[in-house]
C-alpha cells in the first residue's frame, strides 16, 4: 500500500529492538525496514532519554526521519531533553501496544506529535518553571528572546524604519540598531529581514 509509514526500529539492545518491532511486524499501517534503510518514522527504544539516547535520536534526525522515543521512564526532565532533541512523539514502554505505537507513527509521519495526558501535563509544568525561575529573571521569553527584543522584531515587520522604532519606543537610533544586531548575531541571522522572517516562522512575533 503506497500510503503505508515505513518505521525503522532502533534500540540499544537486540532483544528491545524485537519486542517493538514484533508489535507492529503485521499492521497495515506501516512497513518495517532496517535501521540502515531510509524510513519517514524512527522509533528510539532506549531506558529513558539519557546522552546516548538523545544521540540517537539526533541521527535519524539527520537522516530525515522524525522521531518517536519509546523510554521506559519518563520524568519531567527526560520530557525537556527529549522535546529539546527534537522527538515528535513520548511513549512509555509499557504503553508501546500496537495502536498506540501505529497511532504515534501515523502522527508523527503527519508533522504532529503525540504524548500522554498526564506527561503534557508535566512538559506544561516544568516549561512555566523554567520561563520563572530561569527565563524570566533574565529578561527572556521562552523563546530566547527579551521583551524588547520582540518589541523590535514586531515593529520591524511592521514595516518601521529605525527612526521611527527608535522614536516610538524612547530609545536612540544606535539602541535599536544594537537590539537587531544582537538578535541576528545569537541566531545566526544574515540581516534584519532574515530575523523578521525568522520570528514570524517560528511564530515569535
Amino acid at each position: 500500500m503506497s500510503d503505508r509509514v515505513t518505521v525503522a526500529v532502533h534500540a540499544l539492545d537486540p532483544i528491545s529492538r524485537a519486542g517493538v518491532a514484533s508489535q507492529l511486524r503485521y499492521r497495515p499501517e506501516v512497513h518495517l525496514v532496517d535501521t540502515d534503510r531510509p524510513a519517514d518514522v524512527a522509533l528510539v527504544v532506549v531506558d529513558r532519554m539519557d546522552e546516548e539516547g538523545v544521540q540517537l535520536v539526533r541521527a535519524h534526525q539527520r537522516a530525515g526521519c522524525r522521531v518517536v522515543a519509546v523510554a521506559t521512564k519518563l520524568d519531567a526532565a527526560d520530557l525537556l531533553v527529549a522535546v529539546e532533541a527534537g522527538c515528535a512523539g513520548m511513549l512509555r514502554r509499557v504503553e508501546a501496544l500496537p495502536e498506540r505505537l501505529v497511532s504515534a507513527v501515523q502522527a508523527a509521519a503527519a508533522g504532529e506529535g503525540t504524548l500522554a495526558p498526564d506527561l503534557l501535563g508535566r512538559l506544561l509544568e516544568q516549561v512555566g518553571r523554567m520561563q520563572r525561575d530561569a527565563l524570566t529573571p533574565r529578561g527572556l521569553t521562552a523563546s530566547g528572546l527579551t521583551s524588547r527584543e520582540v518589541t523590535v522584531l514586531r515593529m520591524l515587520a511592521e514595516g518601521h524604519a529605525t527612526e521611527e522604532i527608535a522614536a516610538e519606543l524612547c530609545y536612540s537610533e544606535r539602541t535599536v540598531k544594537n537590539v537587531i544586531h544582537e538578535v541576528t548575531s545569537r541566531l545566526r541571522l544574515r540581516n534584519r529581514a532574515h530575523a523578521v522572517a525568522f520570528a514570524l516562522r517560528e511564530g515569535l512575533i
